[in-house]
This record gives C-alpha cells, sequence and structure tokens, in this order.
C-alpha cells in the first residue's frame, strides 16, 4: 500500500527514477526545490521524509491487488440487524492552570526558598 501510495503522491520522481536510490538524493532534492520553489532547507525535508517513506515501501509490487475467490457457502447467509447508534458522548469541561514564575535576579538563596514556600504553602496545601 505504501509503494502504491508514493506512486500516487510523487509520480513525477518515480519518472526520473523507477526505482531511487540513496545516491539519487541530489537529484531529488534539486527536483524539489525547482517544482515546488522550495527553500534549500524545505527541499532537503522534503526529500528526508520521501526517503524514510521510501525505506517503508516495497517497490517491487506492480501495484495490483490480487482477488481472491470468495468462498462457497453452503448456507444461506442471514443479515444481521442494523446496530443501534450509539448517543453521543459528552466530555466535562476541564480547567487547566499555567503558572509561570519569573524570579529575581539575585544570588540570594533565601529569596528563592521564601518564593518556594510561599507557593507550596497557596497552592499545594
Amino acid at each position: 500500500m505504501i509503494a502504491e501510495a508514493l506512486r500516487e503522491a510523487y509520480g513525477d520522481l518515480f519518472t526520473i527514477k523507477v526505482k531511487p536510490a540513496e545516491g539519487d538524493r541530489a537529484l531529488i532534492e534539486g527536483k524539489f526545490k525547482s517544482v515546488h520553489n522550495a527553500t534549500p532547507n524545505t527541499a532537503k525535508l522534503m526529500t528526508n521524509t520521501f526517503y524514510a517513506l521510501l525505506g517503508l515501501a516495497d517497490l517491487s509490487t506492480t501495484g495490483e491487488v490480487k482477488k481472491e475467490k470468495p468462498a462457497e457457502v453452503s448456507a444461506p447467509v442471514q443479515e444481521k440487524p442494523a446496530p443501534e447508534a450509539t448517543p453521543p458522548v459528552h466530555h466535562r469541561a476541564t480547567l487547566h492552570y499555567n503558572i509561570q514564575i519569573h524570579l529575581p535576579a539575585t544570588k540570594d538563596v533565601e529569596v528563592f526558598n521564601a518564593i518556594f514556600k510561599a507557593l507550596k504553602e497557596h497552592l499545594l496545601e
């Protein structure tokens, strides 16, 4: 399936090389730069994505799906009743707090201890 999707999405690259190899990386990167007007960094990332997908694909397949012959059924098939529609799930709203502490520029450890002690007393207890 991945090979078929790659051939569909990157068809123009497969016209350059039927089976792209690692040595063709610069050629493919150049194609991304020219066709998509991509920056060098973007073209490199596009090429990396292509090669990552290429590593997962089996290009030896032709892309044709083999159809299996259906098994013969000796007993008549009974239709199942349609499943009932499930009611929508309602989620409760939750609150999330994001507390930012801007500490003063000091080397006095007692200032920090006092700040964190106050936070502990007021937030955790």
